[in-house]
């Protein structure tokens, strides 16, 4: 990689970082469309995964609750795994930008229309119903396209949760995610020792920022807060999107 690669990475680490403290969600989603304006995706997936996972972690951290959300969602997050599988596999071997682009039109609608709307909440019985597909479409989609939060975001945001919450339960989806992508980018050998080096000589500043603006989240009010991970996702789907077509 020349000096031009690394501008982009140092970028896309540094804009993901306040993103995902700001959040609590987003450090993959918005941290690869910056990397694929110049880098091939299965260059940039395995640039993401280690300061994705260390951020992660950082959150998850400062959220608390995380027996509470395992308790609650761990069929979900088991039925993520072997989506995952079978979306890398796919990614693997065909050209996804048609994926891709759906993806990112999807992201844009049910942001405007959840933006739009009031907030919607999941009755008991279907929250149960849906947590193995929404796992195994999570995980395929996220092994397909590298982007981690559809449909688990939506779901979650739709069962009223209390924001450090929904923080803890969706970063530890985003987590098992990313350590079996690891893994696997590493068996098919994508995760090169050069590529590796790179990540983890970027994880102080990644930490660093993703703190600072974790304390800043802790402070925002429930409605502030839903509100900036909506138009987070309208972004991340258009520049998806538009990447995809061009």
């Amino acid at each position: 990689m020349d000096s031009v690669d690394y501008i982009f990475i140092l970028t896309a680490y540094a804009v993901a970082s306040v993103i995902k403290g700001l959040t609590g969600i987003g450090f993959s989603t918005s941290c690869l469309p910056i990397m694929a304006l110049h880098l091939d995706l299965k260059v940039a997936i395995p640039l993401v995964i280690v300061p994705s996972i260390v951020s992660n972690l950082t959150i998850m951290i400062q959220a608390g609750s995380f027996g509470e959300a395992i308790r609650r969602f761990w069929p979900l997050y088991a039925a993520s795994i072997p989506g995952l599988l079978i979306g890398l596999n796919i990614l693997i071997a065909i050209n996804v930008d048609i994926a891709k682009a759906i993806l990112g039109l999807v992201l844009v609608l049910y942001a405007l229309l959840t933006l739009a709307n009031t907030p919607y909440s999941l009755p008991e019985i279907v929250e149960r119903k849906l947590k193995i597909p929404v796992g195994f479409l999570t995980g395929f989609i996220n092994g397909l396209t590298g982007s981690q939060v559809m449909p688990v975001l939506p779901y979650l945001m739709s069962l009223d949760l209390e924001k450090n919450s929904f923080v803890q339960a969706i970063n530890i989806s985003f987590t098992l995610s990313s350590l079996i992508m690891l893994i696997s980018m590493n068996q098919y050998g994508y995760l090169s020792p050069d590529l590796l080096l790179t990540a983890i000589t970027s994880l102080l500043p990644v930490l660093v920022i993703v703190y600072i603006a974790g304390r800043i989240r802790r402070h925002l009010p429930q409605v502030l807060y839903r509100r900036l991970v909506l138009i987070f996702l309208l972004f991340t789907g258009l520049i998806i999107t538009v990447k995809s077509i061009l």
